[in-house]
């Protein structure tokens, strides 16, 4: 029986022997090229955070105060934007404010609060009546404005297609060099597109007649082709 076994086992062997992948040629000469490219486009989105500080003896004063001023500009804000934009609370604190004294010690003269909402509109024409409105009503701090795209799918891939348009030329051109033709595709790699809001910093005394234009987003994005020469 064992006997029988054994050309059943080598017919076996040279079939898996067979049936295993010729090893893998040389690879074909090629050339690696980068592309990257840039497209500036317009914002349809505007953020801004307001914030409004207190400051009082107590705790308990401090928040007070800071609530009923919130609620103030908050009042005012829905009541002139209505359904343009949409208010949250982003962040709120209450900390003492501490005086230092000369002998390194330090003793506490009152509470700071602090609130802070952002607001967000599709229509960037209320930028400057969201600015008078909140600092008319109360507010003491508009910390940021910032512009932004809804959608960034058409514009990162807009930045994609010119990367990868410059890393074809790039790789013709260093082919080129050598006397070859480019061949087939290898690879191509894409680096992460990157989309840059434009923020601008707001100082707390902004004059409510200011005009404030939106400013273009970029969009940033990179690709690595490799190609086959011949």
């Amino acid at each position: 029986m064992k006997m029988k076994c054994f050309p059943a086992m080598l017919a076996l062997m040279a079939a898996s022997a067979a049936a295993q992948p010729p090893p893998p040629g040389p690879r074909p000469p090629f050339v690696r090229a980068g592309g990257d490219a840039v497209v500036s486009v317009k914002p349809d989105q505007a953020r801004i955070d307001i914030g409004v500080v207190t400051q009082a003896s107590t705790a308990q004063a401090a928040a007070s105060q800071n609530a009923a001023q919130l609620q103030a500009v908050l009042d005012k804000l829905r009541a002139a934007l209505g359904t343009k934009a949409e208010i949250k609370s982003v962040s709120y604190s209450l900390a003492p404010n501490y005086q230092f004294l000369k002998d390194g010690l330090r003793t506490i003269k009152g509470y700071n609060a602090a609130n802070v909402i952002e607001i967000t509109t599709g229509d960037l024409t209320v930028i400057g009546q969201v600015i008078d409105t909140a600092t008319e009503a109360g507010s003491n701090e508009i910390q940021r404005l910032q512009f932004l795209l809804k959608d960034e799918s058409n514009a990162r891939a807009e930045a994609l297609r010119k990367a990868t348009r410059e890393a074809r030329a790039n790789a013709e051109a260093m082919a080129g060099a050598m006397g070859l033709k480019l061949g087939r595709m290898i690879s191509l790699d894409q680096g992460t597109p990157q989309v840059i809001p434009r923020t601008m910093s707001m100082a707390a005394n902004v004059a409510a007649a200011t005009p404030i234009e939106a400013q273009a987003i970029e969009v940033h994005a990179s690709v690595t082709l490799t190609m086959a020469v011949e």
